[in-house]
């Protein structure tokens, strides 16, 4: 399995390809606005890496929403771990994207 669960995200939608795609380019989006936060010279981190955790479990993206907890507890020693699993998560959903 990849970094998203698309079956997940398809039975929440009830499989509606409209609202599917408009999630997913909402995160997309978004991705790239947070991307720019997670530093810990940025004082809302904690903030950013609470709403993409948020933002990850609604997608069905649960290891970028564990490792974003994880963070939370950690501190900003675990914001690397947030931006590899962002990335990935991103890659996925363009994968995705690209099929149709």
């Amino acid at each position: 399995m990849g970094a998203v669960d698309f079956d997940y995200l398809e039975g929440f939608a009830a499989g509606d390809r409209q609202v599917i795609s408009e999630v997913l380019a909402l995160f997309r989006q978004q991705a790239e606005a947070w991307s720019a936060s997670l530093d810990e010279s940025d004082p809302r981190w904690r903030d950013v890496v609470h709403t993409i955790k948020g933002a990850a479990r609604g997608v069905g993206a649960r290891a970028l929403g564990d490792v974003c907890e994880a963070a939370e507890a950690k501190g900003p020693a675990g914001l690397p771990a947030v931006r590899e699993a962002l990335d990935a998560a991103v890659a996925d959903i363009a994968a995705y994207q690209a099929r149709g």
